[in-house]
């Protein structure tokens, strides 16, 4: 995060502040403009002032004072951590910031990837979710998720912990740079099935799966990123079944989030499956399956748990601006764009992508949990029948509600 856009926080953060709770939907419906990245750092801090006493400890103008010395100060940019020295910021959430580094003791030489919480934030419910962020990675080991090494404190009493530098691209991103065609997006996407797969059978469920949460290896290697959401499920002792512990509070990307998620409903490994279903319909389609007026919670809930997606062979002919997971638009997509990086031209992709895909996508979309695959492993391998020439096990849906 830079510094300019750090003071655009906090002008409007404290413009909001001027104003009732019930003006801030849409003071940030204004403002925001469609910008997620910048909305969610000021409700954060809008929700961190109204549960000061509850939540945060801390009132949200202290945090917002905190954080502004860090920015102008560098932080820890330099400093020592264990055998490590943080040498830039790679990426920056709500609660912490990921800093590359370089073994710095002179006994070998390795870059790791290093999270801290961030200075301010380090009350009692933040640390609590991050050493749960932590111990979540502990629980896993497999190719397609990046490690854990190591954790700790620092000096002053900052928990971090240290995982494997993953150097690669967003997986949309790594799909349209290689311009691979649509069965090589498969395959590559059953190996991020693999990883979700697996987290599942050890209990972690996401919740937050995305392509800049997914980075592709110059090997073409997937890798699973930022359990930070994730929550571990647990066996109800008086009903014997594995359930997911409270929504709790509404912390999600609004393009990814299943309906269960923006209902604050119960959460399930279903709720992965629905992400994963948004991830193959853009990397088939060019598209996400919804379009957003603003981002308000009320406009997120009712486009989520309302609209029906188009069909991926019907939503290539449609052009729009194209946009990242933090709202930022980037070029504007079209049938020969979107075709371009797929099977050569729109007429190709479409013939590539209508019958079986087409089912395959919506049944994992589904708005009824229940309805969609009953698991990733279910999902993947309706790919491979697909991919085998054998049948299906999804099905066109009658429902006059789904858009042809």
């Amino acid at each position: 995060m830079t510094p300019q856009r750090w003071q655009q926080i906090k002008e409007l953060f404290n413009a909001a502040l001027e104003r009732g709770p019930d003006q801030w939907a849409k003071f940030l419906d204004e403002v925001c403009a469609g910008d997620v990245s910048l909305r969610a750092e000021i409700e954060s801090l809008l929700a961190a002032h109204g549960q000061a006493t509850s939540f945060f400890e801390k009132p949200a103008t202290a945090l917002v004072a905190a954080l502004s010395s860090e920015e102008q100060d560098g932080w820890m940019e330099g400093r020592r951590i264990g055998p490590y020295r943080l040498q830039r910021e790679i990426s920056r959430g709500d609660m912490g910031v990921v800093y590359l580094a370089d073994r710095d003791d002179r006994q070998y030489e390795k870059q790791v990837a290093i999270k801290l919480v961030k200075r301010g934030m380090d009350t009692d419910d933040i640390l609590q979710r991050f050493r749960h962020e932590r111990q979540t990675l502990a629980r896993l080991n497999h190719p397609n998720i990046a490690r854990l090494l190591d954790g700790g404190v620092t000096e002053d009493g900052l928990p971090y912990f240290v995982m494997e530098f993953i150097e690669g691209l967003p997986l949309d991103v790594y799909c349209d740079r290689h311009k691979l065609n649509t069965i090589a997006r498969l395959r590559l996407f059953r190996a991020v099935c693999a990883a979700v797969h697996y987290a599942h059978q050890n209990l972690i469920v996401h919740r937050d799966l995305k392509p800049s949460n997914i980075l592709v290896t110059a090997e073409g290697t997937p890798k699973l990123l930022d359990f930070g959401i994730a929550k571990l499920l647990h066996q109800d002792p008086l009903s014997h079944s594995f359930a997911q512990t409270m929504a709790g509070a509404r912390i999600m990307t609004p393009e990814y989030a299943s309906p269960e998620q923006v209902r604050r409903e119960l959460i399930t490994t279903a709720s992965d499956v629905y992400a994963l279903g948004v991830l193959l319909y853009k990397l088939l389609s060019g598209h996400r399956p919804y379009r957003f007026t603003n981002f308000s919670p009320q406009e997120i809930e009712r486009v989520i748990c309302e609209q029906q997606p188009q069909r991926p062979s019907t939503a290539i002919s449609r052009t729009a601006q194209a946009a990242e997971d933090d709202g930022k638009l980037m070029e504007t997509l079209s049938p020969e764009t979107i075709s371009a990086t797929r099977e050569g031209s729109p007429e190709k992709l479409r013939r590539r992508l209508a019958g079986d895909l087409d089912n395959i996508v919506l049944r994992a979309l589904h708005k009824e949990p229940k309805r969609r695959y009953a698991s990733v492993e279910q999902f993947s391998e309706d790919i491979l029948r697909h991919l085998e020439g054998l049948p299906v096990i999804a099905h066109q849906d009658t429902r006059s509600a789904i858009v042809a």
